[in-house]
Order: structure tokens, then sequence, then C-alpha cells
């Protein structure tokens, strides 16, 4: 007899034998225990997860002549030997696929009204049902509905979403399941022994790895390695033979990534390179690897990874040891590359400016970390220690044999690393040879304020209220007082587009008053357009690119966290 492949070898013949099937095996044992069993079954899953092996098995269970307590078959009487020997006259196996028309479903109508010849019941099993015909469908729906009491059926499908309604509402449904990285190990190493095989568990897990939750995946694969080798079978093995990429580098490369580690990512791209890798099948890994490790982060997302235990650890310690948010950006970021990569002349150039791309990528500060900062600073508040930025002590300058640090003590605010406006006259450090000159500063009363004069006391004096607005104002080019009127010279309109809105030009107007006791009217000049700003040109993808770019929280922001301006996205594409 020519040599039987372990997929066919080691199909199962009972219940018992059937692999990560557990709720499926135990209704249909309970079925036919209690004589409770369907007369239209139907088997949905992917491949090779028994669904066929399942309606056989129950074939040979509801004719088996010798039945067990628990409702598994014998095996040994005539009617289980026929069908594991595929020569019962009364099981109709039949590939949808090959008989899918109106008059193949007539043929069988007309052989299901005899009587079985040697069992007790005929069954009829119908691999890949999704393949036939609407018409078929049609001709089968009165007889599944009301078949003769000899008769019952089985269905086995891979796509349940092609079956009509009308025959999913006339069959007790079983969905099996993609089989468990654990069951699938322990089940090829029974096979390995059994075979007088030893294999490494890597090289297992390989194989388990491989074959995606199918049975009869795996069991070509194992097939495949045990023809390639000795008695003996290595992680290299099977590398070699499948044509895959280590888990090394996989974990290396991640890791590489994370770290910013460049030499170490393009080497072990080289080593995968080496192998002559598919590109897809590897990227597909890769995310894979970062999939990983953001459900490593999320609580109770832990059972969704079917990965060996050994890798698992691995993963979970690497995980530990970077933020949630950090994995996630960098994942987003090697996605967007495998897209670019496809449309690419030199994929392998494109995939390595992705690697830099993703390295060069900063740790991700949360959004509500920012805003809350920016929220803090607002109100007036000081930071907490740990988020204020980092301040030189060493820099400070000499006034005549004093020392005078170039952020007051008093000021808990940190420094603008724009413009610093000058202290307000109240608070200058006066030289021994200048204190006559600001004694009389000093001694000038508030109505004798001059306004080109005493402008920078009056930014310090809004700081202190209006963080912002002491922003905006620091980037007027020129200030006059013009017949009671405030003229505020701007370069660009967009630096004054905050203080223009009316609550804040009431505001400031009211901190005018307070600081130079002069009722003065604010007036706004730019050279773009006057105080009304024409709304065409404001909203065209130059003016906002430009109001934005100059925003005075943008800017804030940027220069509290160190941080610069990227690209700036406007129109319906950006969103």
């Amino acid at each position: 007899m020519s040599y039987l492949v372990l997929a066919r070898k080691s199909r199962p013949q009972n219940f018992d034998q059937v692999v990560g099937q557990v709720p499926v095996v135990k209704t249909l044992k309970n079925s036919l225990v209690r004589d409770r069993i369907a007369h239209a079954i139907l088997f949905s899953g992917v491949r090779g997860v028994g669904k066929t092996t399942l309606a056989r098995i129950m074939a040979k269970a509801i004719n088996c002549e010798q039945k067990t307590a628990d409702g598994n078959p014998c095996n040994t009487c005539r009617s289980c030997t026929e069908i594991t020997s595929d020569s019962s006259l009364d099981l109709y196996e039949i590939d949808g696929a090959s008989n899918r028309g109106i008059q193949e479903i007539r043929e069988l109508k007309e052989k299901i009204r005899f009587l079985p010849t040697s069992s007790k019941y005929r069954v009829i099993i119908i691999d890949e049902v999704h393949m036939l015909t609407n018409e078929a469908f049609n001709a089968l729906l009165k007889t599944l509905e009301e078949p003769p009491d000899h008769v019952f059926f089985m269905f086995a499908t891979t796509e349940l979403h092609k079956i009509p309604i009308t025959i999913l509402s006339r069959c007790q449904r079983y969905e099996l399941k993609r089989v468990s990285a654990e069951d699938l190990n322990q089940h090829f190493n029974k096979l390995s022994t059994e075979e007088g095989v030893q294999i490494e568990s890597g090289a297992l897990d390989l194989i388990v790895r491989e074959s995606e939750g199918s049975v009869r995946d795996g069991l070509s694969l194992l097939d495949q390695v045990f023809s390639y080798g000795e008695k003996q079978i290595t992680i290299d093995d099977v590398v070699q033979v499948l044509g895959l990429v280590s888990r090394d580098i996989i974990l290396g490369i991640t890791q590489a990534l994370l770290e910013k580690d460049p030499g170490t990512a393009f080497h072990k791209l080289s080593e995968a390179f080496e192998f002559g890798v598919d590109l897809k099948r590897f990227t597909a890994d890769l995310l894979n690897a970062f999939r990983t490790l953001i459900l490593c982060k999320i609580d109770g997302c832990q059972e969704l990874i079917d990965i060996p235990a050994q890798e698992l650890e691995t993963f979970n310690s690497l995980a530990k040891q970077h933020e949630l948010n950090t994995i996630h950006m960098k994942m987003n970021l090697l996605m967007q590359g495998v897209e670019e990569m496809k449309f690419s002349t030199t994929p392998r150039l494109a995939l390595e400016s992705t690697f830099l791309k993703i390295i060069e990528a900063d740790e991700v500060v949360p959004v509500t970390t920012i805003l809350t900062k920016l929220e803090t600073l607002l109100a007036g508040q000081p930071l907490p220690e740990k988020s204020r930025p980092a301040i030189p002590t060493s820099k400070k300058k000499t006034v005549e044999g004093s020392v005078v640090p170039l952020v007051p003590a008093d000021n808990p605010k940190p420094p603008v690393a724009a413009k610093q406006a000058p202290p307000p006259p109240q608070r200058q450090v006066a030289a021994t040879h200048q204190s006559t000159e600001n004694d009389d500063t000093q001694a000038v009363s508030h109505n004798q304020r001059d306004i080109r004069r005493d402008w920078p006391g009056f930014i310090e004096h809004v700081k202190d209220r209006k963080l912002w607005m002491a922003q905006d104002l620091q980037r007027t080019e020129s200030v006059k007082e013009i017949d009671g009127e405030l003229h505020l010279h701007y370069g660009d309109h967009t630096n004054c587009t905050m203080l223009r809105q009316k609550d804040n030009s009431k505001l400031l107007t009211e901190f005018v008053l307070d600081f130079f006791q002069k009722d003065l009217t604010v007036h706004f000049i730019t050279p773009e357009e006057d105080d009304d700003v024409s709304a065409e040109k404001s909203n065209s993808p130059h003016k906002l690119r430009q109001t934005l770019a100059n925003d005075s929280l943008v800017l804030m922001t940027t220069e509290i966290f160190n941080g610069q301006i990227g690209d700036i996205r406007v129109g319906p594409r950006s969103r």
C-alpha cells in the first residue's frame, strides 16, 4: 500500500480523538446518549478544524450496533468498519462543489426514498454545501424540513454566510473554532512521539504558528518536516524547509524599533532577506508582534494572545519597558510604511525608511497630560516639580558684585523661550550708579506712565493675569497713543486674532485702564487688512495654515514642551 499522509493516518475515529472542539463534541455525545439527534446538522468553521471528521463520526455513532455508554462508536462492528473503510452503501458523501446543480439534488432525493440496505439509517454528508446553487437549495428545502425517518443530513461549510437562511433555519448548527496553539502543540508532540521523531519545542512552536489553528494544515507541515529531517528535528530544519523567518529575527527587530537601535534593526532585516522571505508575510509577522505587545499592555486581553507560553513571557517582558501609546504609535507608522511599500519599486528601501521613521519617533505624551499642564499654567498655578521644565541654575548675571538669578525666586512660572520681556520697573535690580534714575522712575505716579516707555511693564502686568495675552502683546512691532486710541501694530494679522475677539478686546481695555490709568480704545493695525478681516481670505488653505502656525496656544505649547511645529494639514483629507 502507498504511503498514507499524517492528515489521513491520524484522522480521529471517535469523539475523544477530536482536537480542540470540546463544547461541540460534548453536545453531540449527549444528543446520542439521550436520543435527541437532529435530522439535519450543519458544521461550519475554517479549514482543517474537523467538520467532515465530526460528520463521519456522527454517521458511525448513529448506525453503531454496539454503541458505548458515552455515545462514542465502537469502531468494531460491521457498520463502523464499513464506514471507516469507505465501503458503506448507506453513507453518501457528496462534494458540493462538483454536485451543485438541481439535477444532482433531484437524483439524491430519489435515492433517499429507499430504505437503508444494511444499516439502520442512511446518512447524507454534503461537504462544502455553500457551493450549491440557489435552485439546488430550493429543491432541497422540503426534504430537509421533513426528511424520511431513516435519513439524516450532515452538512459542512467554510462559508456559512453563503448558505440561504431558509436552509440554516432547518438545521442544527455547530460552529467549530480554530484550534488553540496549546492543543495543537500537544497533538503534534504526541504524533511526533508515535512516529519516533524528536522535535525541538521551538521548532514545534513554528509549525503550530504556521498552521494558524488548522489541524490539517499543521499535519501537512509536520509531514513535510519529517520527510526532510532525520530522527532529530531542529528549529533550523523547520525554518529552511518551510521558508520561514526565525522568531528571534522578528523579536529582535521589534525590540530594536522600540529601543531606537537602527543598527540591530537593519542587520536583522538583512538576515531575513537572506532567507528569501516574502515581504508581505514578513511585515504581517512584524505587525502581529506589535499587536501582541499592545494586548500585553491592556488588562484582561492576554487571553486573546494565542502563542506559546515561552514566547508570551518574552513579549510581556518587552511590553513592560514601553508605554502603550508609544507602541501604538509605532505600529501605526509601520502600517503606513507597509502600505507605501506595496507600491514602491524598491520595497526593501521603503521598509528601511519606515524603520528609520519609527526609530526617530519620540515617546508619546497623552493629549490629556498636555491639556492639563496648559490649564494649570493659564490658571496661574505652578506646575508640579516633576512636570516643570528644567531651568538651568548655572546661568546667572552679576550686577556690581551682587548675583541675581535670571528667574526671580518668587515667580513660580517657567520662562518662555521665545521673546523674553524685560522685567517691570518695580522689579528691576538697580546698579549703584543708576540708583538715582531708577528712584525717579519709581516715583512717577500711575497717571504719568508713558505708553512706549512702560510697555514692557504693562506686558509683565498682563502676564500675571493672562499668560497667553501677554504672549500676543509681545509680538507687537510698535505701540502708539494717538488721540485717545492705543494703536498696536502687527506685522501679521494672525498674531492678534485672539486679541480682536470681543471679550478679549474688552479685557485688554480694562488692563490698559488699570495699568496706565487712561481710558484708551485699543486699535489693531496690520499691513494686510483693516480690523475686519475678510472671511474668504482667512479661510484659504495658506491663511489657515498660517493662522494655526501662529496661534498663541500652539506657540506657547511648543515653547513650554521644547517642541517644534511639523506639517500643518487643513482640508477634508486631514480629517
